[in-house]
């Protein structure tokens, strides 16, 4: 027991030294100067010419001839069976997929379900050659309320509508802070209804750039940024780029994984208190657990990143495969029948996601931002590595597909303000957690507000 206790001490012992040297190395480099990024790369289609720069309603409509088209596809789905006795282990299980087809030909009324999806104001505008979408709730409030322009990111294989239970807890203040929320939802680039660029290039950074011009097309020359998944790296980079327009930064996917990082990571496999807290060991160790998840559940990844043309064309052309191709993240259980699917999410809610790239046919040019984030163009730019003043938020839910301790974050976040553990919820905060989020949103900005205060 004492040789036990011993050894621990010399690898906490070397695991301090290594950690010490390696800060020690990597601060001899400064950080990345700030590439310059211009704000009006044009990704439209041709030669700019004449850009509408008019904002306009949008609603979106379900065509007969679509709703006619999608019900014979998927009543003609080639579905494969699963093995027998397995559920979610090896994908989307084919009886839970019979079930999704099922629901969405005979139980999903498109009628109701196309109201339910236009009941907040939308609209379109050309950023930088591209038509991009948005939600647009502006809140009615008494005198006295702050009102704060709150621009929310979704991410892949999500879509604005996760936002829909969080919009009306946003935009109404809640008695004792005054504060209530200008939502602006925008559907990123080549997802849903905003149009897909027609060059190569518009990865997560150059996102952020027409991101932070449908802001000041707007009128918000301040405001505050929220984001999960793509929203969340997308929402990181504005606040690096716009620091002197980004207010204050909140992320439910608040992951960093920089260089030194990553070395305290793996010195803390050694050492895992030295790393972690015991309430989160089992959120990162054993490394070759957290290890081998990540590469179990990151299939989607490589081919989005390698090859997204080519996955793209099944996707576009079969619904169902869309369907498991993109409902597959949202389970969470493996070893239920549903992949547990229905443990947080409705079937209606599921299958209007898939609806945002159905009907847009979107599933191709959605799958693009892996390929044009994740390369050595886009990663020479070195925005990772650029810290940041602005004020920052992080709502790490247990079941997130990552996790970053406060030590790694303060590294880029040189102003965290708030971390907040919640005691449920995953990757799909927003739908499946809504009044959680909704509430550790609005805990930040009041701190965010009072940070500009003092």
């Amino acid at each position: 027991m004492d040789c036990c206790c011993s050894c621990w001490a010399v690898y906490g012992i070397l695991g301090l030294i290594l950690a010490w040297i390696g800060s020690k190395i990597l601060g001899a480099f400064p950080p990345s100067k700030m590439p310059h990024i211009p704000k009006d790369t044009y990704w439209g289609p041709g030669e700019p010419s004449n850009v509408d720069k008019t904002i306009k309603p949008f609603k979106i409509q379900f065509s007969k001839e679509m709703i006619s088209d999608l019900i014979g596809r998927l009543k003609n789905t080639r579905n494969s069976e699963s093995y027998e006795n397995t559920q979610f282990q090896y994908g989307f299980n084919s009886k839970a997929l019979k079930n999704v087809i099922e629901v969405w030909t005979e139980k999903y009324d498109f009628a109701e379900r196309e109201n339910y999806l236009n009941q907040f104001p939308q609209f379109k505008t050309n950023i930088q050659g591209l038509d991009i979408h948005f939600i647009h709730v502006k809140p009615i409030v008494e005198d006295g309320v702050k009102v704060l322009p709150l621009l929310i990111l979704h991410g892949w294989p999500g879509s604005v509508r996760e936002f829909y239970k969080v919009i009306p807890m946003l935009t109404k203040h809640k008695n004792g802070d005054n504060l209530a929320f200008e939502i602006i939802a925008p559907s990123l680039p080549g997802f849903g209804f905003s149009q897909g660029a027609s060059k190569a290039g518009l990865g997560a950074v150059q996102i952020a750039v027409v991101m932070a011009n449908l802001m000041e097309r707007l009128g918000h020359k301040k405001y505050y940024v929220q984001g999960g998944d793509w929203g969340s790296i997308i929402g990181s980079h504005l606040t690096t780029m716009y620091g002197n327009n980004v207010l204050g930064y909140h992320s439910n996917m608040p992951i960093i994984t920089s260089l030194l990082s990553t070395i305290k990571m793996v010195i803390g496999s050694v050492y895992p208190s030295l790393f972690v807290g015991k309430q989160f060991k089992n959120r990162v160790y054993p490394m070759k657990s957290y290890i081998s998840t990540l590469i179990r559940e990151s299939g989607y990844l490589h081919m989005n990143a390698t090859k997204p043309d080519t996955i793209g064309v099944g996707l576009n052309d079969s619904p169902a495969g869309l369907a498991a191709f993109l409902l597959e993240k949202f389970a969470n259980d493996s070893s239920k029948a549903d992949g547990g699917l229905t443990d947080k999410f409705t079937y209606m809610e599921l299958i209007d996601n898939v609806m945002m790239y159905w009907v847009s046919k979107s599933a191709t040019t959605a799958a693009r931002i892996y390929a044009e984030s994740f390369n050595k163009a886009h990663s020479s730019l070195g925005l990772d590595s650029i810290p940041t003043n602005v004020p920052m938020a992080a709502a790490r839910f247990p079941r997130e597909i990552g996790f970053s301790t406060k030590w790694q974050l303060s590294e880029k976040y040189k102003n965290i303000i708030q971390v907040s553990d919640l005691p449920k919820g995953g990757h799909f905060a927003a739908l499946e957690e809504p009044e959680l989020l909704a509430d550790d949103i609005r805990s930040a900005m009041i701190k965010f507000e009072y940070y500009y205060m003092i």
